[in-house]
């Protein structure tokens, strides 16, 4: 048995953790990416009504460029649960590495979004007719945020890895 983080598992499952850490660490970004998207699309653009994809255009443009949105994160999404099944079936699961790629990948793209959507492409804003320089940095430190715990996670896991390259 190997020891890590206090809990014991076998070789196996230690070796397959090394052998798909960056699978582990993919899948959980991809799903942290289309997460992010699905919350995103689901709060700001249906329930709040706050703005579109895209907003330089129709109400008739934003629904469809909305529709495509939510598409690309529902594909993002069950992709990553793909992976993430295979990871199980191969039992190369590494849970903590996998929520650390989830969390950075949110981050990453809530970034993206506030920083280069909302700001540089000016697709859209977070919302309208207010003064948005609050909404904006809270925004962005939520995903600033988010990216810090994922790189703290992930970085668990290296010294981890480290540990049981050594031990072999």
């Amino acid at each position: 048995m190997a020891i890590t983080n206090g809990n014991s598992i076998d070789h196996t499952t230690a070796k397959n953790r090394v052998v798909y850490s960056s699978f582990n660490l993919w899948s959980g970004i991809l799903f942290g990416i289309g997460f992010a998207a699905f919350i995103d699309e689901a709060v700001f653009h249906q329930i709040l009504h706050w703005h579109h994809f895209y907003d330089k255009s129709t109400t008739d443009i934003g629904l469809v460029s909305d529709g495509i949105f939510h598409a690309f994160s529902w594909f993002a999404t069950v992709g990553s649960l793909f992976m993430y099944a295979n990871l199980r079936r191969r039992k190369g699961l590494w849970p903590k590495r996998w929520i650390g790629g989830a969390f950075l990948g949110a981050g990453a793209f809530q970034l993206y979004d506030g920083l280069i959507q909302h700001k540089l492409m000016k697709l859209h804003q977070i919302r309208y007719g207010v003064d948005i320089f609050m909404y904006d940095l809270v925004w962005n430190i939520i995903a600033l945020v988010f990216m810090a715990i994922g790189i703290y996670l992930l970085m668990k896991t290296r010294k981890t890895s480290n540990k049981i390259k050594t031990e072999r």
